[in-house]
């Protein structure tokens, strides 16, 4: 978390969602008191080594790094908070004296220690001790945050396996020592609190964020049907677009999907972060497009949109508002709209601190474009307006367009001559009688797509294409026929490939 946000909060009152402990040698003993309470109400960040009117006393500096490390395992520990949270402390130095802030989320689930759950109000922890409280605090986070829905005839057999090998690299990238890697993947998805029981209804399961996280894309279709995210290029095209990716797979490799969108079309500029070269395009759309994927509210069927205009980004998604109306990057409480996908984000090392998003971007935005703000604007939907530079984005279009049409040159020169091959052989075998050159020629628009997209699934062809899914399927079953492309795997599953014979053709 940016050291100037924990500033601004040391020269605040201690309130609901803002808490001062001494701690000048070991963990504060009503410490997690306060961690259930905040995960119970509306999160909040607590500071260690500073006492209740905000003096700094400090944190012995042989003790910080013991203190961080027990808290980590702690909040992993379901001994100690079941379910578990786990939460990753910062320490800083401010005035010649550590201090260690811990940014607390607001979580789905109702937490507590030895069957006991504390709740927050401005008077500081309370424990919550009557039925009807209890029921308050489970009935509130079931009508509020939808990740957390229940769906027992999820099975872990329903997950893409082949993502947890990818979700562990990321993790050990991460954080080497991160306490997830020891554990199995079952073990790995409770820890991450992707599956629960209602201890109200007696249901149990694995959760929507579960699905939405790891499962396969028929499962998330099957769940959520509206779901997509659709990015465009809107410059030239302004009616319909110049390129476009439609993204309906797991979250993990959606963010990816979309970013390897940014990156082919946006331009980047030359940034040094002290000594370091970086990419600045990277540093921020990796927040707009995490934020987007994190905060989104997927139970709400309103389409999630990114779109590059000639001189700006504007990006819309469903939203559960905790607010309206414009935020200042400056001056806002942080609060997680899915904070279980949130959480999971920041093991994987695509989201630092919950709200460091807004204050990133805000900060480097001044580096990328030459003018403008950026615009985060709550509401029913969540909205994001990211000035760029007009002349480098046309600039970025033309070179990509340059670059795509002098590659496909270079593919026709071997594909166009094989696919007509292929298809002539058809044509005299009877197989495909009646291919005139227009169907070709999209024939082999399609190998060219399939070349470099193998596994690429016909809905996502379609998308590519801006054609509608029965034409697209006519020229994959013509593609068939004369043996360009395959089909491999299950009806719902599977993917197009080029065959073997294609291959060979095209070497």
């Amino acid at each position: 978390m940016n050291i100037e946000r924990v500033k601004r909060l040391l020269k605040k009152k201690e309130n609901i969602r803002l808490e001062f402990k001494k701690a000048a040698i070991a963990l504060p003993y009503n410490l997690f008191e306060s961690i259930y309470a905040m995960l119970n109400r509306d999160g909040g960040d607590i500071i260690l080594g500073v006492n209740n009117n905000g003096d700094i006393l400090g944190v012995g500096e042989s003790q910080v790094t013991t203190m961080i490390t027990n808290l980590v395992n702690l909040t992993n520990n379901q001994q100690k908070l079941d379910p578990p949270f786990i939460l990753f402390p910062q320490k800083y130095e401010v005035k010649g004296k550590w201090i260690i802030h811990i940014q607390v989320p607001a979580s789905s689930q109702v937490h507590k220690s030895a069957g006991v759950i504390f709740d927050r109000s401005n008077d500081g922890d309370f424990r919550v001790t009557h039925a009807h409280q209890i029921a308050e605090i489970h009935n509130r986070k079931r009508n509020h945050y939808s990740e957390g829905i229940i769906y027992p005839a999820l099975r872990f057999e329903d997950f893409k396996t082949e993502l947890f090998p990818k979700i562990r690299n990321l993790i050990s990238s991460n954080n080497s020592n991160h306490p997830w890697l020891a554990l199995n993947e079952k073990q790995m998805l409770e820890k991450a609190g992707l599956w629960k029981r209602d201890f109200q209804t007696g249901q149990e399961g694995y959760t929507l964020a579960a699905a939405l996280l790891f499962g396969k894309d028929e499962v998330i279709q099957h769940i959520v049907p509206h779901y997509k995210i659709d990015a465009l290029v809107r410059i030239q095209d302004t009616s319909r677009y110049d390129d476009r990716e439609y993204i309906q797979t797991n979250l993990v490799e959606a963010y990816e999907q979309l970013m390897a969108f940014v990156s082919r079309s946006l331009p980047d500029k030359f940034y040094m972060e002290g000594d370091q070269r970086v990419s600045l395009r990277t540093k921020i759309f990796r927040e707009v497009v995490a934020n987007m994927i994190v905060h989104r509210e997927y139970t709400n069927a309103h389409p999630c949109s990114f779109i590059i205009y000639t001189d700006r980004v504007e990006t819309e998604n469903a939203n559960n508002p905790h607010g309206h109306g414009p935020i200042d990057p400056d001056n806002f409480a942080p609060f997680p709209k899915n904070p279980a996908i949130a959480k999971f984000f920041i093991q994987l090392g695509r989201v630092d601190e919950l709200g460091s998003g807004i204050m990133n971007v805000n900060r480097l935005i001044k580096e990328y474009s030459d003018k403008g703000t950026v615009q985060f604007i709550e509401g029913v939907t969540f909205k994001t307006i990211i000035p760029i530079t007009a002349t480098a984005t046309e600039g970025a279009t033309e070179g990509a367009t340059k670059s795509n049409d002098t590659k496909l040159d270079a593919v026709n020169d071997t594909v166009n001559d094989s696919v007509n091959s292929l298809i002539d052989d058809g044509v005299n075998d009877g197989v495909n009688d009646g291919v005139n050159d227009g169907v070709r020629k999209e024939v082999i628009r399609l190998t060219i797509l399939i070349l470099t997209n193998e596994g690429a699934k016909t809905l996502n062809i379609a998308a590519k294409r801006g054609k509608s899914k029965p034409t697209i399927e006519r020229y994959l079953r013509i593609a068939t026929k004369v043996g360009i492309i395959e089909f491999k795997g299950a009806p719902k599953t599977g993917g197009c490939f080029l065959t073997p014979k294609m291959k060979e053709k095209i070497k």
